[in-house]
């Protein structure tokens, strides 16, 4: 794998702060997205100082998180990934297609498209099976162990051949691909499973990746007749062996790959307005003047070039690069000329469009992200603020399940752990929820509900407890005193998903002696509501081209 930085020396014009912040993410993001500034600065041969400066200037853009000693990946981060994925238009274009394919044959189906002497994986419909596809959106696979390399690899130069073999010669056992277990790929034979992709059309993986997965890929091309990526289906031996699943899936696979060759080919929409610069620039011009050295302008720059990329701005000129990154001509320049060095952006003549390479920049190991996982960080952060318990919960049946939960310090507190199940009816949390339901389903599960009195306050009359989640649906937010036990206080309010519909709720819980209900509402509501905002906007970044499971 040819590593962003580590070929040719940059041209004059790259802007040194700039690679090395990158270098510092891409460490981070191949560990799992979790290290020390001590781990990095080994890892990266950059100075203490330099790695501390971009991380600070990371966290100021919300890219990543302190968490004690180590820097954490954060959500936001995927805007990156996402700028590609929406430049490309693969995964809105091809991916339903895919999801389709995928449910029609139960296997699970991959998107692949070529980057550098390997294969990045850009959309997955995976079945969930005990044994199954484990690799990620942003997944970077040796091209001699999977089925799309073999596609890829028919359309290589003679230089292209040359840095594989020296890559093979440097990394035998492929320990430059986090995404793949370490072990011989199989080069043996590549070239000649090149020259039988090219002759047939169509490439297999008899386990080159591991043992028991096994895969059939064919190529999609673009209205250019150029190799855009591969479209895969992937299964187990305990399922088929490599001859049964062509057999098997090869006519549905060849006729899916000509319906996205036309979704490819169909007319482009106008592109869409650029972003609006202005509050990115003078957001970094304030971080600059408030944190000093602390803040690398010249790496927050990089970054928001990268972001300008998007659906309808697949790829754009220089002038408009900087206009939409609000950034002077020259410096946009300097960018797009480090990012091009780096393996970030090519350029087609006077045109830069991302690559996807950018993928590796944390949008691997953040596609894997839960709704708690997402919520934990915000939750400990409403915790800190408020002094008080605070937790998110799914509808499951007619209860609420416990799926995140910060606990505050106190000799006196509530003993509630993740997974924690209460009676929906009785609790802040459920009554949100049962308010995000559709309205034809609410009233039949309102219904069916049996009212226990699990305290003398427990509201048991089916007629109140209707009203009152109607009420919290025009409020959006429900507070309830006393009612699953005595002397316990909770606020809570919806999380909802970038399609607006309720998907958790999230509470703060507390004493009944710490605050009166009108002090509740008061103090807690607005920061309640602040903290459910923040996970709205990382669900909506994170969930954009990957699924995010609820729990």
């Amino acid at each position: 794998m040819s590593h962003p930085g580590t070929g040719p020396a940059p041209p004059p014009e790259a802007v040194g702060p700039l690679i090395r912040g990158l270098a510092v993410l891409r460490v981070l993001s191949a560990a799992g997205g979790r290290l020390s500034a001590g781990e990095l600065a080994r890892a990266t041969g950059l100075a203490r100082s330099t790695v501390d400066r971009a991380l600070s200037t990371f966290d100021r853009l919300g890219l990543l998180r302190a968490e004690g000693r180590d820097a954490v990946l954060a959500p936001p981060l995927m805007e990156l990934g996402n700028a590609y994925l929406a430049a490309s238009r693969l995964p809105r274009l091809l991916g339903p297609l895919a999801d389709r394919l995928a449910a029609e044959l139960d296997e699970s189906v991959s998107l692949a498209v070529p980057d550098g002497d390997g294969a990045r994986f850009v959309h997955q419909a995976v079945r969930r099976r005990s044994v199954s596809l484990a690799f990620r959106v942003g997944d970077l696979v040796p091209a001699e162990r999977g089925a799309p390399g073999a596609l890829f690899a028919s359309a290589w130069t003679h230089d292209e051949w040359e840095q594989w073999r020296r890559r093979r010669a440097a990394d035998p056992t492929d320990s430059g691909f986090p995404a793949v277990p370490a072990g011989d790929g199989g080069d043996h034979a590549f070239a000649e499973r090149v020259a039988l992709a090219a002759e047939r059309g169509w490439a297999a993986d008899g386990e080159l990746i591991e043992p028991g997965l096994i895969a059939v890929a064919v190529p999609v091309h673009d209205a250019c007749g150029l190799q855009v990526c591969a479209l895969s289906v992937v299964s187990h031996t305990s399922r088929h062996d490599t001859d049964s699943l062509a057999a098997a899936v090869l006519p549905r696979l060849r006729e899916t790959a000509q319906r996205m060759e036309r979704a490819l080919a169909a007319p482009t929409p106008p592109a869409a307005g650029a972003p609006a610069p202005a509050a990115a620039t003078a957001a970094n011009r304030a971080s600059k003047q408030e944190l000093g050295p602390e803040f690398v302008e010249s790496l927050a720059r990089g970054i928001a070039v990268l972001t300008v990329f998007g659906e309808g701005r697949e790829a754009l000129p220089l002038t408009t690069v900087a206009e939409a990154s609000g950034l002077p001509r020259a410096t946009a320049r300097r960018a797009l000329f480090t990012l091009r060095h780096l393996g970030y952006v090519a350029a087609d003549g006077s045109l830069f469009r991302p690559t996807p390479r950018v993928l590796e920049l944390g949008f691997a190991a953040l596609s894997g992200l839960t709704l708690p996982g997402i919520a934990r960080h915000h939750l400990a952060e409403l915790v800190e603020l408020v002094h008080d318990s605070a937790s998110m919960a799914v509808l499951d049946g007619d209860d609420i399940r416990y799926v995140a939960r910060v606990p505050t310090v106190r000799i006196m507190r509530v003993d509630i752990t993740v997974g924690t199940r209460f009676p929906a009816y009785a609790t802040a949390m459920g009554r949100v929820l049962y308010a995000g339901l559709p309205e034809e389903e609410r009233g039949p599960r309102l219904a069916g509900i049996r009212l226990d009195p699990l305290t003398p306050h427990t509201v048991t009359a089916p007629e109140r407890l209707a009203a009152l989640v109607e009420e919290t649906g025009r409020q959006g937010h429900a507070l309830v005193n006393d009612e699953l036990e005595e002397g316990l206080r909770s606020l809570a309010v919806p999380v909802h998903d970038p399609a607006g519909r309720v998907v958790a709720a999230v509470n703060i819980s507390m004493h009944s002696a710490r605050r009166t209900p009108e002090q509740a509402l008061d103090e807690l509501l607005p920061p309640l509501r602040r903290t459910a905002r923040h996970i709205e906007g990382d669900l909506r970044v994170a969930g954009r081209f990957t699924a995010v499971p609820l729990s």
